[in-house]
């Protein structure tokens, strides 16, 4: 992974002298630096890397090795960050809900779908979460975990950027097709091999993702996951989040899949109605 370079990180970098004379304005600079290497800090932990040592955070920020080590530690008395006991490595902090929680209360799309979620599960047995995009990734913001002892789960919090995950196919669906193609060939969104035959199947595939309604990812990222998304539509029309079903492979066939498919298109439905929504056009 490239390392990004910190504000703080360029200035132990740039040879500059520290002897000077600091003003209002650098004080408020050097603060505001602080904020942004701590969420810097903060966005290196991931689902799939949750636990991270101090040379790796260093390494990702490009911050000094002491400087990182100090940031972690007034981090972790707010609670931010927690140290595990055992390898003594990094973790986001159960303090980072407190932070969130007033956010995620007031997220219509998080409120409205909750319900319809758990209906959902009793349904199909099945895990179902609810995704939203920030523009280049879709993000999990809410989930009920499925009934059985083996499934599979959205922490909340996951990130999704690889195109063939089911909940990306859905919003990238409902983009323009430059934008797709420029987050594609960027790397942004993740689709490996992929050249003007591959690109031009994927567009293919993405119309038909509209025209039927939901997307599927049958083993494609993971062999032994599947997954089906549908889209929730806002007042005006536009995909406002995605309702998504994660399970695992061995126990959907392809006719369960269909059937999966259909209950999460009357899962997003229903959320659409309840956030006074419509349909795409």
């Amino acid at each position: 992974m490239m390392a990004t370079m910190t504000p703080a990180a360029a200035k132990e970098t740039s040879g500059g002298n520290p002897k000077h004379t600091e003003t209002n304005g650098g004080t408020d600079a050097k603060g505001a630096s602080v904020v942004v290497n701590a969420i810097a800090v903060l966005k290196t932990f991931s689902a799939e890397e949750p636990l991270l040592g101090v040379t790796e955070i260093a390494n990702r920020v490009g911050m000094h090795k002491s400087t990182v080590s100090r940031m972690l530690a007034t981090l972790e008395q707010e609670n931010l960050v927690e140290r595990d006991p055992e390898t003594r490595r990094f973790r986001l902090g159960l303090g980072l809900i407190a932070v969130a929680g007033p956010l995620l209360a007031e997220m219509d799309e998080r409120r409205v779908a909750y319900p319809v979620l758990r209906r959902l599960t009793e349904q199909t047995g099945e895990t179902s979460a609810l995704m939203l995009w920030n523009g280049d990734e879709a993000i999990c913001v809410e989930q009920i975990a499925g009934q059985h002892q083996i499934k599979h789960t959205t922490p909340l919090g996951a990130r999704y950027r690889d195109a063939l995950s089911a909940s990306v196919q859905v919003f990238l669906s409902s983009l323009p097709a430059e934008r797709v193609r420029e987050l594609l060939r960027s790397g942004t969104i993740s689709f490996p091999g992929m050249d003007d035959a591959g690109l031009a199947a994927y567009q293919e595939r993405l119309h038909q993702v509209a025209a039927r309604g939901w997307a599927e990812n049958y083993g494609e990222t993971s062999m032994d996951e599947v997954g089906v998304a549908a889209p929730a539509y806002d007042h005006r029309g536009d995909v406002a989040a995605v309702v998504l079903i994660p399970a695992p492979r061995f126990r959907v066939s392809r006719e369960r899949l269909e059937d999966l498919g259909e209950a999460c298109v009357a899962a997003a439905a229903q959320v659409t109605t309840r956030l006074g929504g419509r349909a795409g056009t």
